[in-house]
């Protein structure tokens, strides 16, 4: 515990309001209280310890009795800080007492105050709670905070002078060494207890067993001592059977795992047809695409049939017209439907065209299809066959692996 500011008003001989900066005295290290006798040097030790605890151990009549004369209120407060896991932690604790009467004073004020990020916290504002929080952190009672760092006037001897008990007592509350004190007499005490009760049946187990002689005893030593070795051998046997079925346990894992392999080459030699009926497949898109500019032309050759067509289709419109204006001309419509006649081989030999360009188109069109998919498997199949190529060469390294570390265990076995 630090002490950073007390502040005290109405105690003693300090009628009126004081405070102390302890932080301010203990920038130099440590600093000391001196004055003549009667001069109040106690009286701010009492004032801690009212503080925290609402008491004074030395006050005769109590609060009254070191409550000032002149006065009807007490005040005091006193500002701390403890170090804890995550750092110094500053508290304040604060407590007004006024007199009721000429025999009585009452505490009017008791608050336990901490401060944080966030401003003040009031962690307890009734007496009790106060006084309860203050022994939870400091980690001491009234008695043992006198004894042990407020220590008043002509109490040295009285500490010295502790019974054993109560100075071990003390002492554990301060450096919480409960678990190592009363916690621990009472674990070894329950151990004897056990220790006592384990001794009574073994020696109730051994009137039942009869003779315990020291030849009894040599011999079931010289039992105790064969039936060791011979446990120690079986252990050893043990784990050179256990190393042995490791061992073999691995051949046959290397063993299974090449026979996998094996099947996996059968099954590539297997697919070997299917992939020459792709390469072929894919030789004959290649041929197809060779055909590519033929069907160019056979395009233009279409286009150029249309046309005619288109123009065969308005030289029928105009001959039409003609036929209808020349209907009183036997002749002209006969010329006219010779025309017609003269152009309609010409005009059937370019649909047959057509459509045997068209009919190529759409061959060509599946050729192309058929050809972008053969590559696209055969790139799939090339790529299968290295992945199969690796793991082949893989194989045999795991099985000349496998054979030679069989070699080295049957040379073991024998």
């Amino acid at each position: 515990m630090k002490p950073i500011l007390l502040k005290l008003a109405g105690l003693q001989s300090y009628r009126e309001s004081q405070e102390i900066r302890f932080d301010d005295l203990t920038e130099t290290g440590l600093f000391g209280i001196f004055g003549p006798t009667g001069s109040g040097k106690s009286t701010l030790l009492d004032a801690i310890t009212l503080a925290m605890y609402g008491k004074v151990e030395r006050a005769v009549n109590g609060t009254q009795g070191i409550m000032n004369h002149a006065e009807d209120t007490l005040s005091v407060a006193f500002t701390f800080e403890l170090m804890s896991a995550q750092g110094p932690r500053r508290y304040r604790v604060e407590r007004r007492f006024k007199r009721a009467g000429g025999v009585s004073v009452n505490n009017t004020l008791s608050r336990f105050i901490a401060y944080t990020e966030d401003g003040e916290e009031v962690l307890a504002d009734k007496v009790q709670d106060v006084t309860r929080c203050v022994e939870e952190y400091i980690g001491l009672k009234m008695d043992d905070f006198t004894r042990a760092v407020v220590l008043p006037q002509g109490k040295f001897a009285e500490f010295l002078s502790l019974k054993g008990s109560e100075r071990r007592q003390m002492l554990q509350r301060l450096f919480h060494l409960e678990k190592y004190g009363d916690q621990l007499a009472q674990k070894l005490s329950r151990r004897v207890k056990d220790n006592d009760i384990a001794l009574k049946s073994l020696e109730a187990e051994q009137q039942g067993l009869g003779d315990a002689s020291a030849e009894a005893l040599e011999l079931v030593k010289l039992r105790l001592k064969e039936a060791i070795d011979h446990a120690e051998a079986s252990r050893r046997e043990l784990e050179r059977v256990s190393r042995e079925a490791e061992a073999l346990n691995k051949t046959r894992e290397l063993v299974i795992e090449l026979r996998q392999r094996v099947n996996e080459l059968e099954e590539m030699a297997r697919q070997e047809p299917g992939i020459a009926l792709l390469e072929r497949k894919l030789r004959q898109a290649s041929a197809a695409e060779a055909l590519l500019p033929a069907l160019t032309d056979w395009k233009e050759a279409v286009v150029e049939a249309e046309k005619r067509q288109k123009n065969a289709e308005q030289m029928a419109v105009l001959a039409a017209s003609a036929a209808e204006a020349a209907l009183v001309s036997v002749q002209a419509d006969e010329q006219a439907r010779q025309a017609l006649s003269a152009e309609e081989p010409k005009l059937l030999l370019r649909i047959d065209q057509l459509e045997q360009a068209l009919q190529l188109e759409r061959d060509t069109e599946v050729l192309r299809t058929e050809r972008e998919r053969l590559a696209v498997e055969l790139a799939h199949s090339e790529q299968t066959l290295a992945e199969h190529a690796a793991g082949l060469v893989k194989e045999q390294e795991l099985q000349t692996r496998g054979l030679k570390r069989q070699q080295e265990l049957q040379q073991e076995l024998k």
